[in-house]
């Protein structure tokens, strides 16, 4: 998912390529049922008058910009992401390599002040962003759960409320590479899915018995000049169990995966590769349809 925060010249570049743009501010029946729409086809859409307020958007950017312009001896200080803090070039441990500098952050209250020089507006600054995006994110999950038909529809936001969520804040770098070098290497994050169950993206599956698609993406690096992406992963408890609710599945349609905790699925998720499928081991049927998972 994508969130808006400059329509205009952008957002045609994103029309071109047929990027559902869906306004929260439209009649909810209607978002709701573009949103679900987007969700079974494309797996990702963008989000306009979202509520975020641009001062905390702008925060955000420039608390990261101010990290990750630091000297390299200073960012590894905040390092090694393991399994938070800063990364650089390896992704994971199984080998995963990008043109890309990270910095992972749980959306608990921090407390590493080797972050910044000023930890304090530094902390203000990110909790200032989670709780905004959280509440976007809950906004969105239960627009899902209206357009889906289940009479509940907190049964999604309620992982992203829980005290104990194991949700996380993702700053991504991409520093601009040469011509040359871009002939070889030009994947910044390569190919995967994202896990959670929702992510809010600044530029899952199981739980809708597959009418969801969790979409492949990699990303790109530039060579004239940087990136950077700030990612919300909206993410359960590490004790929630996840199953579809039954609204969703019938003698006709049977679900298709058994109950799981969020915790087993994440380390399913995060003993493999990035590209690697890993919904599938909960599969309860026999058989092998392609599903993106």
């Amino acid at each position: 998912m994508v969130v808006a925060h400059q329509p205009s010249k952008q957002q045609e570049k994103l029309r071109h390529i047929e990027l559902p743009i869906i306004d929260l501010m439209a009649e909810r029946s209607q978002v709701s049922k573009l949103i679900v729409k987007a969700s079974e086809n494309l797996g990702f859409f963008k989000v306009i008058n979202h509520g975020v307020p641009q001062h905390v958007i702008k925060a955000m950017e420039d608390e990261s910009y101010g990290f990750f312009s630091k000297p390299a001896s200073q960012k590894q200080r905040a390092g090694p992401a393991n399994p938070y803090g800063y990364g650089c070039k390896n992704i994971g441990f199984n080998g995963d390599y990008g043109e890309v500098e990270y910095l992972l952050l749980h959306t608990n209250p921090l407390s590493n002040s080797t972050i910044s020089n000023d930890p304090t507006l530094f902390r203000c600054a990110v909790n200032g962003y989670v709780e905004a995006v959280r509440e976007l994110a809950c906004e969105i999950l239960e627009l899902m759960a209206e357009g889906l038909g289940v009479p509940d529809t907190s049964v999604l936001s309620n992982f992203l409320r829980d005290s104990h969520s194991d949700s996380l804040l993702r700053l991504n770098h991409y520093p601009p590479l040469q011509l040359l070098q871009l002939v070889n290497n030009r994947i910044g994050f390569g190919e995967h899915t994202d896990p959670q169950i929702l992510t809010i993206l600044r530029s899952n599956d199981a739980l809708t018995n597959g009418r969801f698609l969790s979409v492949r993406h990699r990303a790109m690096v530039n060579s004239c000049r940087r990136r950077m992406s700030m990612a919300y992963f909206g993410a359960p408890a590490p004790n929630s169990r996840i199953a579809c609710p039954p609204e969703l599945h019938s003698p006709h349609e049977p679900n298709l995966y058994r109950p799981f905790t969020w915790d087993e699925y994440k380390k399913a998720t995060y003993s493999r590769k990035l590209g690697d499928t890993r919904l599938h081991f909960f599969r309860l049927q026999s058989d092998h349809d392609d599903l993106t998972e």
